[in-house]
């Protein structure tokens, strides 16, 4: 399958006299850009500093071995003072990618009408495709099972803020079996990244997502260092959850951070918020795993039904230095009453 970028790209201004703009402030006359990368596309501020890059192409493994047959991810990503805070491709978890959304332990039904079996022939069947696009391949197959990049464009892009549109196929084989739109809002305030996201999940037929731990929307942290997760009462000290055991995630929150002190001696990290609209979740947040992980499959399965959509939110703060508690809790109180 070929894929097909859509590019819209903005002029930048020429640098004010004074010089170029702090970390946190607008390049006067300047716009968001999105611009070519060897492995996706790349979002700059209107300064120029990277936000990040959203990875459409797998790059060899000789260079990064990603398991995962999908990639479709936003790695780097990066804090307004331009250390990175995602990881792709740990040594432990080499098909974690970054922050992307995706299930292990789930299955396409398509109706069917069993035939010849005579007149006690049951009156309807199912012909199920297990997949597993998450990349892990232990409960479904993750062979041939690829989320394909079809276009991604820059809708808007201003001095305050930028809409990237990106369309992707989950392909099983060379079967579609699912569209996703994921638009995703960016700007900078109170010296932090937002990064507003918002997935489109529409099957072409029921998709069902089986009771699991983990899996769904992810942030996959760096682990080059000591580390720590954070919620709104300071540093969390539940025990890890288990990837076997849904009843061990960490209970339903409004927010969990991470924050990781990486070689150079910072301290960097990032809250993922969680939205009202979105299924009750509880969180797989493990330390030893680096990643942040709200799991609407994890009370229980659930059924995107073809024909409705699932639609789901979240807004992610990337910051400089520990967890800026009262920014993420007035960025969370501002995102969970946004309609």
């Amino acid at each position: 399958m070929r894929t097909h970028f859509t590019l819209a790209l903005t002029v930048c201004a020429v640098a004010a006299l004074s010089g170029p703009p702090a970390a946190g402030q607008a390049s006067s006359g300047g716009a968001y850009t999105l611009t070519p990368t060897t492995y996706g596309m790349q979002l700059k501020t209107p300064d120029g500093r990277v936000v990040f890059e959203y990875m459409t192409k797998k790059p060899p493994m000789a260079e990064v071995p990603l398991t995962s047959p999908s990639v479709a991810c936003f790695h780097p990503v990066l804090t307004p003072s331009g250390e990175r805070v995602t990881a792709i491709a740990p040594d432990d978890h080499p098909h974690h990618r970054g922050i992307y959304l995706a299930w292990h332990d789930a299955e396409f039904r398509t109706p069917i009408t069993p035939g010849k079996m005579g007149p006690y022939a049951p009156p309807f069947g199912w012909g199920i495709t297990t997949a597993d696009f998450w990349g892990w391949g232990e409960y479904a197959p993750r062979e041939n099972r690829v989320i394909h990049t079809n276009g991604i464009t820059l809708a808007s892009g201003t001095a305050s803020q930028a809409q990237i549109e990106i369309e992707n196929a989950w392909m099983a084989g060379k079967r579609k079996m699912l569209d996703e739109t994921t638009v995703t809002r960016v700007s900078e305030r109170d010296g932090a990244y937002v990064l507003d996201f918002t997935f489109t999940l529409a099957p072409v037929v029921d998709y069902v997502l089986h009771k699991q731990s983990f899996s769904g929307f992810n942030f996959q942290g760096r682990k080059d260092g000591e580390s720590y997760f954070t919620n709104t009462a300071g540093t969390v000290q539940l025990p890890n959850p288990h990837y076997s055991v849904p009843e061990l995630n960490w209970p339903p929150a409004p927010w969990y951070g991470y924050v990781v002190k990486v070689p150079n001696g910072k301290l960097v990290g990032a809250a993922v918020i969680d939205h009202p609209s979105n299924p009750p979740s509880t969180w797989h947040n493990s330390r030893v795993l680096w990643m942040v992980n709200p799991v609407i499959a994890s009370l229980g399965p659930m059924t995107i039904r073809a024909g409705s959509p699932l639609t789901l939110r979240y807004r992610v703060v990337v910051h400089d230095g520990p967890t800026p508690t009262a920014v993420v809790e007035k960025l969370a109180a501002e995102f969970r009453v946004a309609k």
